[in-house]
């Protein structure tokens, strides 16, 4: 696989140092990242797709008329962040078919990115709000909120915290490390 051309200062236009990470071009750094951010939308998006069909199935249940005013608007936002999240996760695959054959791809894995990461935090104020209202229903009580908050957190931790304090740990146990990422954490520059 090529090199990219550097810039005469011993590093290639990624901004890894030579011999170190993957040696690929720009084109190939962009298909790749795409087949890796697939995989992960994947993911996403049949969990999104479940949690919407149940969230849409609710209204036509007979113990839907009898839930409180405050419950009902807990149904309706949760439905809402739900539509919106499919409509994120779902969106990298719109940019990619309409980009298709422009030689964008780079451009296109940093904004299905963007959409990824959005999709992500909607994600998350949907499964919250989704928990907030099944827990509400089935205790009654404070103690829902309490619950949701441990969730949350816990949500939180799983996915974002770990992976921030992985990235830490390695930075710091890099010596000379003087904050670049390697080409393989790096998205392609548009």
């Amino acid at each position: 696989m090529g090199q990219i051309p550097g810039d005469g200062d011993g590093r290639d236009r990624s901004g890894g140092k030579p011999g170190g990470g993957r040696q690929e071009t720009e084109e190939e750094r962009a298909d790749r990242q795409w087949g890796d951010l697939l995989q992960e939308l994947r993911v996403a998006q049949t969990g999104v797709q479940i949690l919407f069909g149940f969230l849409l199935a609710v209204v036509f249940q007979p113990r839907f008329a009898d839930l409180s005013t405050v419950d009902r608007n807990i149904y309706v936002v949760t439905v809402m962040l739900g539509s919106a999240t499919a409509a994120v996760l779902i969106g990298p695959v719109s940019y990619h078919r309409l980009l298709t054959g422009r030689r964008m791809k780079p451009q296109t894995v940093i904004w299905a990115s963007r959409l990824t990461k959005l999709g992500l935090g909607l994600l998350f104020c949907t499964m919250c709000c989704t928990l907030l209202l099944i827990l509400r229903v089935a205790l009654h009580n404070v103690v829902a909120l309490w619950l949701v908050g441990a969730m949350a957190l816990w949500f939180l931790a799983c996915w974002f915290v770990f992976p921030l304090w992985a990235i830490a740990r390695e930075a710091g146990r890099r010596p000379g490390d003087d904050g670049v990422r390697d080409a393989e954490d790096r998205g392609p520059r548009p």
